[in-house]
């Protein structure tokens, strides 16, 4: 059985430059672009957009990763568009703290709102649940994620990114739908990303987020772009970097029982740059709290989203 390729490259900071080589870096590693991308081909940039913070606050995907993507999907022939479905706010909201809707939109690439969901059955459960129709008509999906802690899953890195692919406060629906066991939420999680199933998956880790994440946490520096079509082998590898036992996420142990990607080490081949020699960087764990949102909250949720999608008058 032949390995499962992650890349790393080392990226000490946002400066364009040595985001877009590190980016281009990536592709070579694994084939070049035309691996993964057609010219003409509609191509979604999927970030890690969840709520309106500037990118010091390590909430989201740094601009600098968003704008260089967009720029190499341009340079080769592909119609790049950047979109998420914010659970705390919309889509222009966030690339608008980011401060990536004027270079975007120079470029010619649209922010949309994951919006219009179309109910498509999930594998294992069963579970009917809609899936923005702006996701599903892209030719291809470049999964964007940031690297953070996470207060419900330990961490958030590459699949749980594809949740946003579920249209507004229907987030906040499935986490009471699905949240009574880890197992039960995370078993969702695969199957979204599954049927979305990404080209490729590149992790924003330069600048990460530790303690109370994924929104309030604080930020601190790893240094790092990882890559793979494997989102569970990045998983294994992200953790690697910073000293913490797979077994600790809940996804990878659901992504084992269910036979998911790639969940042993063994048959993980890093290409590019060398995990480092060094004691790995020690994050502050997130304190856990409850998968399962109280009745209460999820109303409040939606009312808000409501409120804020109305107030923008669906900008997308």
């Amino acid at each position: 059985m032949a390995q499962i390729k992650v890349s790393l490259t080392k990226c000490n900071n946002y400066e364009p430059v040595n985001v877009r080589s590190a980016l281009l870096r990536h592709f070579n590693l694994h084939g070049g672009i035309g691996a993964f991308i057609a010219r003409g081909d509609k191509v979604l940039i999927k970030p890690n957009m969840i709520a309106p913070k500037p990118a010091s606050c390590a909430t989201q995907t740094d601009p600098a990763v968003i704008v260089e993507l967009a720029k190499i999907l341009l340079d080769f022939g592909a119609k790049p568009l950047v979109a998420d479905s914010p659970a705390w706010a919309n889509a222009a909201a966030c690339a608008e703290a980011l401060g990536i809707l004027e270079p975007l939109k120079k470029l010619g690439v649209p922010v949309k709102q994951l919006r219009r969901p179309v109910k498509r059955t999930l594998e294992h459960s069963g579970a009917k649940i809609g899936i923005s129709s702006v996701a599903l008509e892209a030719d291809k999906i470049i999964n964007l994620p940031k690297f953070k802690t996470h207060q419900q899953l330990v961490m958030t890195i590459a699949v749980k990114n594809i949740f946003g692919c579920v249209s507004g406060k229907a987030k906040a629906i499935w986490h009471y739908r699905m949240g009574a066991t880890c197992d039960d939420f995370c078993t969702m999680l695969i199957d979204i990303y599954k049927l979305l199933a990404p080209v490729l998956t590149i992790v924003d880790a330069v600048i990460v987020m530790e303690g109370p994440g994924p929104i309030n946490g604080n930020p601190r520096k790893l240094g790092w772009l990882i890559a793979s079509v494997d989102p569970i082998a990045v998983e294994l590898v992200c953790c690697d970097l910073i000293g913490i036992s797979p077994e600790q996420l809940p996804l990878v142990k659901t992504a084992r029982r269910i036979g998911f990607g790639c969940t042993n080490k063994q048959d993980i081949q890093i290409i590019g740059d060398s995990l480092p020699a060094d004691m790995p960087v020690r994050l502050v764990p997130a304190e856990l709290t409850p998968l399962r949102f109280a009745p209460a909250r999820v109303v409040k949720s939606i009312l808000r989203q409501i409120f804020i999608l109305v107030k923008s008058g669906h900008r997308s």
